[in-house]
């Protein structure tokens, strides 16, 4: 997602809130315990077989929670309209209403909910504790508190995570400063068109973010090239042996975590892609520094396999659906194939590069032809691989699979090509006989690992009980 598009999202949950509090401002208390007890029936009864529906009773505990804290909110909150502290501490904020403002801020912070803040002001309002011009001071204090709480969290995190969270704020401190001078009489408007003084608090706290909405709606690209400026990425980019999309914020949303596993198995398999199309180079120059350079993409590898499999394990599986559990499987079975891939091509492909390199030895020209066609047709297959994984399209899973039974036979070719040169006696191939059918035969097993990937999605769809590929499965065993 783009700065700007995250800067529209937040201001649609901005306004989002505001509405969650026009509704929570009524008395709901009631609904707290029939909200709990269904919501723990349907976990109680749906976590094992039906786990979406589990999902939505826990849900619904929440909601209920919530209400729950609410109505404490209020209760904790009537006895202090008999409060001679705090009658002088509001009597001091009403005679400075930005420094009311601050305070507000700073105990949302705290709380780490503007709504919480907000109904807890209208609580303070209907008990005759708060003055509603002072209330409403305190509601655009709690607006810039609740973007601070984000922008705090953020800033440990890299300079990309804390752009929006720093337009938000930006955006409501400029409405804040802007909204200031007509506090009085937006107070006195909301009078006139009839509204209760605690009313007052959630529809200017509504009024308030649907106007930040309208107004930045239109600013959000020239706002988010502000933010960039002031938080550039870092310079000299990132460390590509880090992961990029691993993030443990998201481990309490699995399908969230399993999303960003996925993006950061992608991102192994471009980098063992690169290790293989390097891999014809660097047979046909004799080339040791590329040679090198090989190796050190399978330390990448290494290492961001190592990475996704610890952030695999700390998703709980319990919590997973039948389809995310199958994405699990899926992620690391394809991972853990691009790991071997990068290891066939460090650990064998470049040693015989290195050989070659040593002896400097040449293939002959069918040789390497017949090297090239193979090396092409493995590409492909990696291409598809990740198509089939990132999709689950059981077309694209049948021509995989087919890729397997041509590559069989294109090997079985070229070995008979390789001994019909040898009985013809040419140079070249005598001396790179052994090179020349490891390097064929290396190239299949890469294959097999990309194959893999279509099996699951075949025998789930039915297709490997019966039909041509039953009988592929058969031969290649």
């Amino acid at each position: 997602m783009s700065v700007a598009a995250g800067i529209a999202v937040i201001l649609g949950a901005d306004v989002a809130t505001a509405l969650l509090a026009q509704i929570l401002s009524f008395d709901l208390s009631w609904l707290a315990p029939m909200l709990i007890l269904v919501g723990y029936m349907l976990f109680a009864l749906c976590r094992e077989n039906a786990v979406k529906t589990a999902h939505i009773g826990r849900v619904l505990i929440g909601l209920g929670l919530m209400l729950f804290a609410l109505m404490w909110i209020r209760t904790a909150a009537s006895p202090m309209n008999e409060s001679e502290t705090l009658e002088l501490v509001l009597a001091s904020l009403s005679s400075d209403p930005l420094f009311g403002i601050l305070v507000s801020a700073l105990i949302t912070w705290v709380m780490h909910s503007s709504l919480a803040m907000v109904l807890l002001l209208v609580t303070l309002v209907q008990t005759d504790v708060l003055p509603v011009y002072l209330g409403m001071m305190m509601v655009l204090g709690a607006n810039l508190g609740g973007a601070i709480v984000p922008l705090v969290a953020t800033l440990k995190d890299s300079p990309e995570a804390a752009r929006v969270p720093l337009a938000n704020v930006m955006m409501r401190l400029s409405g804040i400063i802007i909204l200031l001078p007509f506090v009085p009489a937006v107070e006195a408007l909301l009078h006139e068109m009839g509204s209760e003084d605690a009313r007052i608090l959630v529809d200017f706290h509504l009024a308030f973010n649907v106007l930040i909405a309208s107004f930045f709606l239109f600013f959000t690209e020239p706002l988010a090239r502000l933010v960039i400026r002031i938080f550039p990425s870092k310079a000299g980019g990132d460390d590509p042996a880090r992961p990029r999309y691993l993030n443990d914020k998201e481990l309490d949303s699995p399908a969230i975590a399993l999303s960003a596993a996925m993006r950061e198995t992608l991102r192994i398999a471009d980098v063992t892609q690169s290790m293989l199309e390097d891999t014809l180079t660097a047979l046909k120059d004799n080339d040791p520094a590329l040679v090198a350079k090989i190796r050190k993409k399978d330390n990448i590898v290494d290492s961001l396999y190592s990475a996704l499999k610890m952030y695999m394990a700390k998703i709980t599986r319990g919590s997973l659906d039948p389809d995310d559990s199958r994405q699990y499987v899926q992620i690391l079975s394809f991972s853990s194939n691009l790991e071997n891939v990068g290891d066939t091509i460090d650990k064998s492909l470049m040693e015989m590069a290195g050989k070659k390199i040593k002896d400097k030895s040449h293939f002959s020209k069918q040789g390497w032809q017949e090297i090239q066609e193979i090396h092409s047709f493995v590409m492909e297959t990696m291409r598809l691989a990740q198509s089939v994984f990132v999709s689950g399209d059981e077309m694209l899973a049948r021509r995989l699979i087919e890729s397997k039974e041509k590559i069989r036979k294109q090997e079985k070719q070229t070995m008979e090509n390789h001994l019909a040169r040898i009985r013809e006696g040419i140079p070249e191939t005598i001396a790179t006989s052994s090179l020349h059918l490891d390097i064929i035969r290396d190239y299949r097993r890469i294959n097999s690992y990309m194959v893999s990937i279509a099996y699951p999605i075949m025998e789930e769809a039915g297709q490997l009980r019966s039909g041509p590929l039953k009988s592929h499965k058969k031969k290649e065993s």
